[in-house]
């Protein structure tokens, strides 16, 4: 009988305010008992759950594997105590390895001598070389006198897919545009509308969620240089293919650059036939042919770009349109001010947490016309 591989703590990183949509999202793809905490999520698992999550999840920023912990209050044996746990189950000894120290409330209180204790304790366990720009992270948090240390199994931020080269200015990250829409009920079967697409974000999203095309499908991760991968494993799990659809998602910008860009993007994504990019100002949006959807804007906040003063006339054009237009549509906006989005004139309500985002905090408000 075949020994099932052993569990460990994995946690898996989203923006604050973002965990209940990304613990749906585990319970829905499988991840046995997700637990929120704050910034996140974390479950049991093993290094397939570590590479699937990587792979599959939308809302997730990065995946984190617990690898080791004890305690100590001396800086003096945090060395020997660091060369005492099984690095070699984890770590490629050709491998270089970034280590990073986060501490608060306890006795090693000073994270730079922290982390040269940590780098002479790998050093002395299995002669592993420590750089600042190796491909895998080692994140070390001592927490009222506990050390735990947490390899960063993603690399760059998973909302990187990989395929977008141009963005718009105060972008939305992949990662929440996937949650705002998981928060509005998209389940791929419904027409999504972004009347200020930007480099068009919620739209490639829809259109991926839709096609079933998993988000890190062509990227590559940290954990691809650990001990622990299984490169079989890994090509059988990223074999997927398109699902067709019938869904049609679209975009619209007053900038003609914004639509360009949305449109090469959507190209680099492999979702270009099932998008559609348009020069409209919000004053002349109208809606495609079928049932009503779901339409959902980031729009300008005025926090970081321009006066905030004209945008109020914007949200005012916007909730106008789609009133005498989107009957039976469902309408998510994304802002940091309330204001904004009451002088939409629309019945929007800020049902869902708040978000970090950028510096700032933002809300989707939603309603149904």
């Amino acid at each position: 009988m075949t020994q099932a591989p052993p569990k460990f703590e994995i946690f898996v990183v989203t923006a604050p305010g973002l965990e209940k949509p990304l613990a749906a999202e585990m319970r829905e793809a499988g991840f046995k008992k997700p637990k929120m905490m704050p910034g996140g999520v974390r479950f049991r698992g093993n290094w397939n759950d570590v590479m699937r999550a990587n792979l599959t999840l939308r809302g997730a920023i990065r995946v984190l594997a617990r690898v080791g912990s004890f305690q100590t209050m001396h800086l003096n044996q945090l060395e020997g105590l660091t060369s005492d746990l099984p690095w070699l189950s984890f770590l490629d000894r050709d491998v270089a390895v970034k280590v990073e120290v986060v501490t608060q409330q306890s006795k090693i209180y000073h994270a730079g001598a922290a982390k040269e204790r940590i780098e002479k304790g790998l050093r002395a366990a299995i002669d592993i070389p420590t750089s600042d720009d190796a491909p895998v992270t080692l994140k070390t948090r001592i927490d009222n006198n506990m050390v735990t240390f947490s390899l960063d199994t993603s690399g760059e931020s998973l909302h990187k897919r990989g395929f977008k080269a141009a963005v718009a200015k105060a972008p939305l990250r992949e990662t929440m545009a996937a949650m705002f829409l998981r928060q509005m009920g998209f389940d791929g079967s419904q027409t999504v509308v972004d009347p200020m697409c930007g480099s068009g974000t919620f739209v490639i999203e829809a259109a991926e969620m839709a096609a079933g095309l998993l988000p890190g499908r062509e990227r590559g991760f940290a954990f691809q240089h650990l001990a622990t991968f299984d490169a079989e494993a890994w090509a059988e799990m990223r074999s997927t293919t398109a699902q067709p659809t019938d869904a049609r998602f679209y975009g619209s910008d007053k900038d003609a650059g914004a639509v360009r860009m949305s449109g090469d993007n959507a190209v680099r994504s492999g979702v270009a036939e099932l998008c559609q990019f348009a020069q409209t100002s919000v004053g002349d949006l109208v809606p495609p042919e079928g049932a009503p959807g779901i339409v959902i804007v980031n729009p300008p906040y005025g926090s970081r770009i321009g006066d905030k003063k004209p945008l109020f006339a914007l949200h005012a054009t916007l909730g106008r349109t789609l009133k005498e237009r989107f009957a039976g549509w469902q309408v998510g906006l994304v802002t940091s001010d309330s204001g904004l989005a009451k002088s939409t004139g629309l019945p929007l309500k800020a049902e869902f947490a708040p978000v970090a985002h950028g510096g700032l905090t933002v809300k989707l408000h939603s309603c149904t016309l």
